[in-house]
């Protein structure tokens, strides 16, 4: 795949660039966000990783006018503001996906190869489905069977990234980051407990689960065993 990276961190532009070469991406990179903008407009790339803080112009504004000039290159923001309402900002001003620095090289490329094979469309759906499970994103409505299930706040956070990620093995890291934002700590339950919870709910009385564990790996949202 053909990389665009926007990031003015020499240390962590280096850092990505050595792990897409050894792994056989081609890449470019660029510091600036004027001229990252110009780059992205005039050239075609399969995935964008895109810093929030850049010289120029900064990340959510680079994304907001590619989006808005109908450009649907998969995006990847990459930032050191973890907070939850800066992912919520830079998901909403059209990115795809959001990673949190300091973070693994490994992680961030697994998530380029699945943005990269995502239908183009994909960004911009506000229902998410899989099976008979129906989330509106906008209007915070989940049914199955058409039947509403009411989720609370952190339920609904929790199978949002799993309906975004659905066949995709989701480690317990993965969730305690995105989801709670916390950096993983094995001696929580706080993930079984919600597991559990959601389950309960979206599986619980249907003739099909949804959600299942892989033992030793993580969790994973799909409609077939």
């Amino acid at each position: 795949m053909r990389v665009l990276i926007v990031e003015d961190d020499k240390v962590v532009a280096e850092y990505i660039s050595k792990g897409l070469k050894e792994s056989g991406h081609v890449y470019r990179h660029i510091s600036d966000g004027r001229d990252a903008l110009f780059t992205a407009i005039t050239e075609t790339f399969d995935v964008i990783v895109l810093d929030r803080m850049l010289p120029s112009l900064d990340g959510l504004s680079i994304l907001q006018t590619l989006r808005a000039s109908d450009n649907t290159t998969p995006i990847l923001i990459l930032s050191a503001l973890s907070e939850i309402d800066d992912r919520v900002k830079g998901l909403k001003a059209g990115g795809d996906d959001y990673l949190v620095k300091p973070f693994a090289f490994s992680e961030l490329l697994a998530r380029l190869e699945v943005l990269v094979r995502r239908p183009l469309n994909a960004s911009v759906e506000n229902v998410l489905r899989i099976a008979d499970l129906e989330m509106d994103t906008l209007t915070r409505r989940v049914t199955r069977e058409n039947k509403t299930i009411d989720l609370q706040p952190r339920e609904f956070q929790l199978l949002a990234f799993f309906m975004q990620h659905q066949d995709q093995v989701l480690t317990r890291t993965m969730l305690f980051e995105h989801v709670w934002d916390y950096h993983f700590d094995p001696t929580s339950n706080v993930i079984d407990v919600h597991i559990s919870r959601l389950r309960q709910k979206i599986d619980k009385g249907f003739s099909k689960a949804l959600l299942h564990t892989i033992r030793g790996a993580g969790y994973v949202l799909r409609s077939s065993e």
